[in-house]
């Protein structure tokens, strides 16, 4: 069930899931709506990733774990844990940004990154951005690939009874954040 950026959300919900291409801004909005509800936060990536980049077998467990609380807002990824999630939440939370955005974003992501050192899961870096070229895998290449995939499994969840709140560009982001920070501030 879609529901207009601007509509207001009558309820304030539990369990929320923030769906988007990789660099749209996931991990952002769902720490965002985790101090606007008062909710925990879970990062899907922190629990897949092991050292090396290698999948972490405890992955599922955690997920499920999580999953079967009453209270939480993570991203929307990872195929073997995505029906759980879904049929779990209340509210999804669509970051549908225009390919040239989520592309510069994550571009952009990565270079400061690499830049400050920044260590990720598990003490992990992401690759220079110049290995672009020679990574199959890596993040910008796996943005602009993976980029329809997430329209189509957003899609496919519109005829069933889970509200998504879309959003295209920053603008409607941060109006949709005033919107219900008001409400639910303080």
């Amino acid at each position: 069930m879609l529901l207009q950026w601007n509509e207001p959300l009558h309820l304030k919900p539990q369990r929320i899931l923030v769906a988007g291409a990789s660099g749209a801004g996931k991990t952002t909005m769902v720490g965002e709506l985790g101090r606007i509800f008062a909710l925990p936060t879970v990062e899907l990536d922190a629990l897949y990733h092991g050292p090396q980049w290698i999948p972490r077998p405890t992955f599922l467990a955690e997920v499920t774990e999580f999953a079967t609380s009453d209270e939480w807002v993570c991203e929307w990824q990872y195929d073997s844990v995505r029906p759980l999630l879904a049929e779990r939440a209340e509210l999804m939370v669509w970051l549908d940004h225009p390919r040239h955005t989520v592309i510069r974003r994550v571009a952009w992501r990565t270079y400061q990154r690499r830049r400050r050192g920044e260590k990720l899961w598990n003490g992990e870096q992401e690759p220079p951005l110049r290995t672009i070229f020679t990574d199959p895998e890596h993040v910008v290449r796996w943005a602009w690939s993976t980029y329809p995939k997430v329209r189509a499994r957003v899609r496919e969840l519109l005829p069933t009874e889970l509200p998504v709140v879309r959003l295209r560009g920053q603008r409607q982001v941060d109006a949709w954040l005033r919107a219900i920070a008001g409400p639910h501030a303080g």
